[in-house]
């Protein structure tokens, strides 16, 4: 039997690793052997060019060579762990997948949304994730948020302009898809936050 593919999509500071680990957790104690990773990333192909995509020092990259490149690691990301992962019977938990290209690449960077639609064909063809769970908070706060952290990337560096662009991006992608997407309110604590995903996990993974 074929895996369940769930991701974890959000904009900067909305707490997704923190959840990540929990959905882990409640997803292992459900029965599920789960494969836990990440975008642009997974594998060791796919984590160099994250590194080429988040450093600072390379301000000149433009908006279509980013987006060729998260389809690079995506596509070596599906072919070495996710496909396969998937055809073992195991669940995958991804933080992040193609929506989040759409949201910042396509939201974020204005890229035409044609060239999007068709790297997603090429790359993923129908395979979408079974869930979505989009956590959602004000742009400001999630960037207040990002910058406790300490050092920001190259794209945690962005305007609030262009974060809104990809938050509205997100919501707009959850309303065309409600039979895969969950919104979770990420504005209040890590308890708060946590209950709404329990409680879909238990409505939409609970059998």
């Amino acid at each position: 039997m074929r895996g369940r593919f769930i991701t974890i999509e959000g904009g900067e500071g909305a707490g997704k690793s923190t959840m990540m680990s929990r959905v882990v957790l409640w997803l292992e104690k459900a029965g599920h052997r789960v494969i836990s990773t990440r975008e642009p990333g997974g594998t060791e192909l796919a984590e160099k060019l994250r590194d080429i995509l988040l450093d600072n020092n390379n301000i000149s990259l433009s908006g279509r060579a980013e987006l060729l490149l998260l389809f690079a690691a995506r596509a070596q990301h599906l072919d070495e762990l996710i496909r396969p992962a998937l055809a073992r019977g195991d669940w995958v938990l991804c933080d992040r997948f193609t929506d989040a290209t759409w949201a910042y690449q396509g939201g974020g960077r204005d890229l035409p949304r044609q060239e999007i639609a068709t790297l997603e064909t090429l790359v993923h063809g129908d395979l979408q994730p079974d869930l979505t769970l989009l956590l959602d908070l004000p742009v400001e706060q999630g960037m207040k948020r990002a910058q406790e952290r300490g050092a920001a990337d190259r794209f945690e560096q962005e305007s609030r302009l262009f974060f809104e662009r990809v938050r509205k991006e997100y919501l707009e992608r959850a309303m065309a898809a409600p039979q895969r997407f969950e919104v979770i309110d990420a504005s209040g604590n890590i308890d708060e936050v946590w209950s709404q995903i329990d409680g879909v996990l238990n409505d939409r993974m609970g059998s």
